[in-house]
């Protein structure tokens, strides 16, 4: 059989979905976003890497949202890789990018049909680890991309930019907009992400350089990934604080609606806006003045190197181990680091000049 089978592990599945249940989440973690508790979890094995790459796996995709045009794109990144690799991909996952619990559920599912691996965007840190852990004791290697776990409840995480680049960078940007003074504010996902609170740290310690001196943190809001949640938390923002200067949102469903709040009031041009964001989504905001500069990484980048690997992974060139490498197929050579991270790459900046170049 290609796997060992499943070690009576129904009933504890069940008890952990029925628990996750009763206590009822571009955008992601990078590879400073979790505490340093623990090393990355790696399979006792030695790696080889010049192991032959394993054919006709299944490898699940479990985002934090489908549906959610970022996942959509890391995702097709992921089954275009897979494809091509000679393997079977499927996508499950919460229509919510808060339903924690909905992602614990998948996760068991996910090991009850017995893939080969799966590919995890974490809403919270803590929240899959059991399940995770259930999967790793059946055989499944699991990678975490974009929104990261505790480094022990996964084989390894695919970062798409380092924390620290992405969290002081978007301030960088915004600063820069609004001349270095006035109020900002920051419109995230779930409070719970990962991602989005370390980077936001990085934001505020950035703040903390005197070149800042002139420029006031007023508020952190919350849009749940929601539309028009997001919407409406930018109307508010700007109730609240009148003499706001500038928004920071580093989250693509986020940024997009703050654009189109901005776009069609009288603080359009006034009000800076800047994040992480898609190009796609973006463009027509870029083009009407509504936002000058935001970055990203390529999702459908990330979803590829996730993908590769997983297949890695489990065809044993790798096992998770700091300072091991592979080659991701036409997207080079990759070194893992520290806690089991691999780090996609620096992020772009989208401006008027450059964002027809890109299509995602």
């Amino acid at each position: 059989m290609r796997k060992a089978p499943l070690r009576r592990t129904c009933a504890a599945l069940a008890a952990v979905t029925s628990l996750a249940l009763a206590a009822t989440a571009c955008g992601g973690t990078t590879k400073e976003d979790v505490g340093k508790e623990g090393a990355a979890n790696a399979s006792g094995g030695k790696a080889d890497p010049n192991a032959e790459l394993k054919k006709g796996l299944t490898v699940g995709f479990l985002p934090k949202q489908v549906n959610n045009p970022y996942f959509t794109t890391a995702d097709k990144g992921g089954e275009k890789a897979l494809k091509e690799l000679g393997s079977g991909f499927k996508e499950v996952g919460p229509s919510s990018g808060t339903d924690t619990s909905g992602q614990v559920s998948y996760v068991n599912t996910l090991t009850q049909q017995q893939v080969d691996a799966m590919a995890v965007s974490a809403q919270d840190p803590g929240a899959l680890c059991t399940a995770l852990k259930q999967a790793m004791s059946n055989d499944i290697k699991v990678v975490t991309y974009d929104s990261d776990t505790r480094p022990e409840c996964r084989d390894a995480f695919v970062s798409q930019a380092s924390s620290e680049d992405l969290g002081r960078t978007q301030v960088q940007l915004l600063a820069e907009q609004i001349g270095f003074r006035g109020e900002i504010a920051i419109l995230s996902a779930a409070q719970t992400a990962t991602n989005q609170n370390a980077w936001i740290e990085f934001m505020k310690d950035e703040l903390k350089d005197p070149k800042y001196k002139d420029v006031k943190l007023v508020k952190v809001a919350y849009g749940d990934d929601d539309a028009q949640k997001s919407f409406q938390q930018t109307q508010g923002l700007l109730q609240e604080h009148p003499k706001l200067k500038g928004i920071i949102s580093p989250t693509t469903v986020g940024i997009k609606a703050a654009a189109q709040y901005l776009s069609g009031s009288k603080y359009k041009g006034k009000v800076k806006l800047t994040g992480l964001g898609t190009p796609n989504d973006m463009r027509k905001y870029v083009k009407n003045g509504t936002v000058e500069a935001f970055e990203l990484w390529d999702p459908a980048k990330l979803g590829e190197l996730a993908a590769r690997t997983a297949v890695a992974l489990v065809s044993g060139q790798i096992t998770g181990k700091e300072g091991e490498t592979f080659t991701a197929g036409g997207m080079g050579e990759y070194t893992i680091g520290k806690d089991g991270v691999i780090s996609l790459g620096k992020p772009t900046v989208f401006d008027a000049e450059n964002i027809d170049r890109f299509d995602f």
